[in-house]
């Protein structure tokens, strides 16, 4: 049983991408498993009953830390569904600030 364990360990290590034990990888994960169900992907047009992308959200004036914090905790509809961890929320958190510092900003 040890065995198969490390086997499988080893094998998601070789197929994991480099830094995917950090915070904001860590909430990418989290944002890919269950907000993509209803925001729309960086670069996709958009469509009628799609929120906006993750990418479009952290340039929004006022979005800071706390900001996004605030919004983790509280009752979003339709996202009161969904119930994170503590920890998924902080992730979460780390990746849209990761986010908001890497995107390029958008061309007037």
């Amino acid at each position: 049983m040890k065995t198969k364990m490390l086997v499988a360990a080893v094998l998601l290590a070789a197929i994991m991408p480099a830094g995917a034990t950090d915070a904001p990888s860590r909430g990418r994960r989290v944002v890919d498993e269950w907000c993509r169900l209803c925001h729309l992907r960086a670069g996709q047009p958009p469509r009628h009953g799609m929120a906006a992308s993750y990418e479009v959200i952290v340039r929004r004036p006022g979005r800071d830390a706390a900001y996004f914090n605030r919004l983790l905790h509280e009752d979003h509809f339709p996202m009161t569904t969904f119930r994170l961890f503590e920890n998924e929320k902080q992730d979460v958190l780390a990746y849209l600030l990761w986010l908001q510092r890497h995107q390029p900003q958008p061309r007037r």
